[in-house]
């Protein structure tokens, strides 16, 4: 079976794409045909986020594509600066308006702090606000405007908070993930609590590529140091997320339906990268 095919089950019932296509660093005006092309090489998972400023564009691609709206998986995020009900409500009525679909399949809080805060020592934890935005999300939920929820870029305690506070649990917590870079703590506390893990950057935002372990493991495999990096990631049990507004990688990224070792897995779990 093929991995573009196969799908995680969430823990509210529904069921999510293995494999998606990322739309980070897409322009809007870029976005049509790039999602066009994702959907003709067999993606139907869609990556988008309010501040992207892509939503428009990726909505004008799904709909030039035909596919039909029940076949194609759309993930849109609030904006991590967003930390408030109104803002979060705000934000989710402006997706729904740009993407132009009808509904949406999984929002995410897009992370836990402001941007600018993410990696500050001793900035707030935002406990509160992030429940507030949760709220705003659990109300569009409610009417059918969303489909399933999560959060992306959340630590452990992050989680706990919206879980032990809010009345729908998060099914899934996209971070940042790849060879070099597995966020062990976080992710064996999703998995063990059945948050599907979705990796962004599989492929270090292109750091991976020129890898000199990487190269020599690709080419035993007879595949690209992408394909790899992907495969890497489907293996470790998370969802990958790979870009490209190119329609040769966006094709070449859909084909990893092969097999990396035990013992090159555990080379890969070994590497770091910065």
């Amino acid at each position: 079976m093929s991995a573009l095919t196969e799908h995680f089950r969430l823990t509210d019932g529904r069921s999510i794409p293995k494999i998606g296509f990322g739309t980070w660093q897409t322009p809007d005006d870029v976005a049509p045909e790039a999602v066009r092309t994702a959907i003709e090489a067999g993606y139907t998972h869609i990556d988008t986020a309010r501040a992207y400023e892509n939503e428009a564009g990726v909505g004008t691609g799904l709909r030039a594509a035909g596919i039909a709206r029940e076949h194609v998986f759309v993930t849109t995020k609030v904006p991590a600066q967003f930390k408030s009900y109104d803002e979060a409500k705000a934000a989710i009525d402006t997706s729904l308006k740009e993407l132009d679909l009808g509904y949406i399949d999984l929002l995410l809080i897009h992370a836990p702090k402001p941007w600018p805060q993410m990696f500050t020592d001793g900035a707030p934890r935002y406990f509160d606000e992030n429940l507030d935005v949760w709220l705003a999300m659990e109300k569009a939920y409610a009417r059918g405007d969303v489909r399933s929820l999560g959060v992306s870029n959340f630590d452990v305690a992050d989680i706990q908070n919206i879980t032990s506070r809010g009345d729908v649990a998060p099914v899934v917590n996209q971070i940042r993930f790849h060879v070099g870079h597995t966020q062990p703590a976080v992710t064996a506390y999703c998995q063990s609590h059945g948050i599907v893990v979705e990796a962004y950057s599989p492929l270090g935002t292109g750091k991976l590529l020129g890898q000199p372990d990487l190269v020599a493991m690709a080419a035993r495999y007879d595949v690209s140091v992408a394909q790899l990096c992907i495969r890497y990631t489907l293996q470790k049990d998370t969802l990958p997320l790979p870009k490209s507004t190119h329609a040769e990688f966006i094709r070449a990224n859909t084909q990893v339906d092969f097999l990396i070792a035990d013992a090159d897995m555990a080379t890969l779990d070994a590497l770091t990268v910065s």
